[in-house]
């Protein structure tokens, strides 16, 4: 109750969480470009998408700790997390495409636990920051307060949004991985290496959430268990957004953003991400009844 008060009594308190929500939703929508590309070419639902942030966050790290500034890490991430996705697609993941949906969890759930647990072996599992050296913005006589590297993410969420679609429009890759994600058996038989645009989805997918890594390593904090809520946060915004919905990813992603800063005002910052699980469970249950709805109305 007295959060409320405060809300109602001090807009420019209001102001600053939606602020910060707009800012963490752009962190959010770029981990859910790549969930997003994923399921809708390979019909996968990829639990290890949050460990490939936790990863991205340690190559920013890495730079931190030589000295550099851990906005190199940005670039450096996606090279290295683009080379992981690629590996581990050769490795594990050309096994269970086509398959069924279940057995795709299973597989990603267990190299989620697998790079937890490597992760905590190599780097430990202290929790730790990358200082970026930048600095915080104050508007309306210091009443608001605005971080530069949140800012700075916001622009890579628009320019990889912006390069994806690019990508997929105008090249002849991202025309292959368009007619793939239609059709994969059409698309084989017009003569597209259907298993070679498997890889480069899935590397570009983990090249994108190593980019979002970076930017959480310098904004919050990284350590080898930071995967799941990430998982969990790219599932339910390409579950409201719809595959292959860039702009509805978008939106999503910046209204979860703000819902996440609200419920961690309100609730306390000890029930945030409770309070994610619970929106889970509420956005499927609805996401079941309207299809239900619609099943419904075709019979």
């Amino acid at each position: 109750m007295d959060s409320l008060l405060i809300l109602f009594n001090q807009p420019t308190v209001l102001l600053q969480i939606v602020v910060d929500g707009v800012l963490v939703g752009a962190v959010l929508a770029i981990a859910a470009y790549g969930m997003a590309l994923v399921w809708g070419v390979m019909k996968i639902i990829n639990i290890v998408q949050g460990e490939f942030v936790m990863l991205g966050g340690y190559v920013a790290l890495a730079f931190a700790d030589a000295g550099l500034s851990p906005l190199w890490g940005v670039p450096t991430a996606a090279l290295i997390l683009f080379a992981v996705g690629w590996s581990l697609y050769r490795l594990v993941i050309f096994r269970v495409v086509d398959r069924d949906l279940f057995i795709s969890i299973l597989a990603t759930f267990g190299l989620s636990i697998l790079l937890q647990q490597l992760a905590n072996q190599v780097f430990t599992a202290d929790v730790r920051t990358a200082e970026s050296g930048l600095v915080s913005r104050t508007l309306l006589d210091g009443k608001l307060v605005i971080a530069e590297v949140k800012i700075i993410a916001v622009v890579f969420a628009a320019l990889i949004g912006l390069a994806l679609w690019a990508f997929l429009k105008r090249s002849r890759l991202g025309q292959a991985i368009r007619a793939t994600a239609q059709n994969a058996r059409a698309a084989r038989i017009m003569g597209i290496n259907t298993d070679h645009v498997y890889a480069m989805t899935y590397g570009l997918n983990a090249a994108i959430c190593g980019t979002a890594g970076a930017l959480v390593a310098m904004t919050w904090v990284v350590h080898p268990y930071l995967g799941l809520p990430y998982t969990i946060r790219s599932f339910m915004i390409v579950v409201v957004a719809g595959l292959g919905n860039l702009p509805g990813v978008i939106v999503a992603a910046l209204g979860l953003g703000t819902a996440e800063n609200f419920a961690g005002f309100l609730l306390g910052a000890e029930y945030q991400i409770a309070f994610i699980f619970c929106l889970l469970v509420a956005i499927l249950v609805w996401r079941s009844r309207r299809l239900a709805r619609q099943r419904r109305y075709l019979e």
